[in-house]
């Protein structure tokens, strides 16, 4: 897995709590649209495909539900 700073971890999770109708029941979708947000600078479109980066999103969601 890559090496992300800390800080961008923290930035990005405080982003996934703060989506419109965030649900821990949905966390990877969250999880996906965060690392999709950071890499293409916007949001997913109802049905975008384009790639995103991988081991951030599996960094994120391993770091979200060891934390919380």
């Amino acid at each position: 897995m890559a090496d992300y700073p800390e800080s961008l971890i923290k930035e990005l999770l405080i982003k996934v709590k703060e989506y419109p109708r965030f649900s821990r029941e949905e966390i990877e979708k969250f999880c996906w649209m965060a690392a999709h947000e950071h890499k293409h600078g916007v949001l997913p479109s109802e049905y975008d495909i384009r790639e995103i980066d991988e081991d951030l999103y599996l960094e994120l969601l391993q770091e979200f539900k060891s934390k919380n």
